[in-house]
């Protein structure tokens, strides 16, 4: 698999990332003995940028981690790990912390349970609205001259904080939903990245796998986020897999499944845009590979473009509790 620098300053990573948050609880239950062999694929085929959350199943993903890269060779690895995100004994969100204290006491943690002694990239999960971002970068760069963090990156915040963000140390890449159906990042964020020098690691590029090509009519269960998620209610889902069968025309005529057109496209856009693969089996992994190297052309891009205008599948913005916590939603 080919590599990309990272934004201006950041690590070389493999230009498609494993995003690991499914294997720990967001989507339903997963199976752990896939999960890991789905870790060690995605290494076997060339893989090395492995992003998680110290809060995905409260702990459980970066203890999943571990266990899948024992014996494997640790510069071979670049871990990204989010932090902030609060949860409960009953899985509840209840707030983001991105306090310089608290976001030691979360690093130490996050050492520990991934049995590392310094992680590649770390990052707030979400701007904490309580913390200036200037603080909580600067104490992050204190752990970087201390050796326990290697790159600083952020997630889901707007031009402002970056701009903020990059005054105190550089920021090597922002974490953000992007896809060939969420593309709010166009307008503002994307050329503030280009700008400064910031990489962009995409996640949700199949729109939580409504764009996979396999998103079952019935609904997601009870357990699985997705559930409550605008873009999957009745009266949003129906209309978004219809539009879901015009892109696997498109796709069938270039040989291709969706998915793998709609990863190719999120890899189009720019070499200092990776993709961050969320599968939790083999099977998805290996679907998503197949995107590797397709860049569309001019005539495919044009094709999609009018049969999917920008932001035509509905409920793709998050509802409007989840947006109050998005800095990146108030650009």
């Amino acid at each position: 698999m080919s590599t990309v620098s990272l934004g201006r300053d950041g690590p070389h990573v493999s230009s498609f990332g494993l995003g690991c948050m499914s294997m720990s609880g967001m989507y339903g239950p997963s199976d752990r003995v896939e999960c890991i062999a789905t870790i060690h694929a995605a290494l076997e085929a060339g893989i090395t940028l492995l992003d998680t959350g110290d809060f995905y199943g409260s702990g459980h993903n970066e203890l999943l981690l571990r266990e899948a890269l024992r014996g494997r060779a640790r510069e071979r690895v670049v871990l990204s790990v989010k932090f902030g995100a609060l949860r409960d004994p009953a899985s509840g969100w209840s707030g983001t912390d991105a306090r310089p204290a608290a976001m030691k006491n979360f690093l130490a943690y996050s050492l520990q349970r991934l049995g590392v002694d310094c992680i590649d990239i770390y990052r707030p999960a979400r701007l904490d609205p309580q913390v200036p971002i200037e603080d909580t970068i600067g104490a992050i760069a204190e752990m970087v001259k201390a050796g326990y963090v290697r790159h600083i990156g952020l997630s889901e915040v707007g031009v402002d904080t970056l701009r903020r963000a990059v005054a105190v140390h550089p920021i090597c890449d922002l974490q953000i939903e992007y896809s060939l159906i969420s593309r709010g990042i166009e307008d503002a964020i994307l050329p503030a990245c280009r700008e400064l020098g910031i990489g962009i690691t995409a996640y949700g590029v199949l729109s939580r796998g409504l764009i996979s090509g396999h998103w079952p009519p019935q609904a997601a269960r009870a357990d699985d986020f997705r559930a409550h998620s605008p873009r999957f209610q009745p009266g949003n889902v129906e209309r978004n897999l219809a539009l879901v069968e015009t892109l696997r025309a498109l796709a069938a005529a270039r040989g291709l499944s969706v998915a793998q057109l709609a990863i190719a496209w999120v890899a189009t856009q720019g070499a200092d845009i990776v993709p961050l693969i969320g599968a939790r089996r083999r099977t998805q992994l290996q679907e998503a590979l197949g995107a590797q190297g397709r860049r569309l052309d001019a005539e495919t891009l044009a094709a999609l473009a009018r049969a999917v205008p920008r932001d035509a599948i509905a409920g793709t913005r998050y509802a409007p509790a989840q947006m109050a916590l998005l800095d990146s939603e108030r650009t």
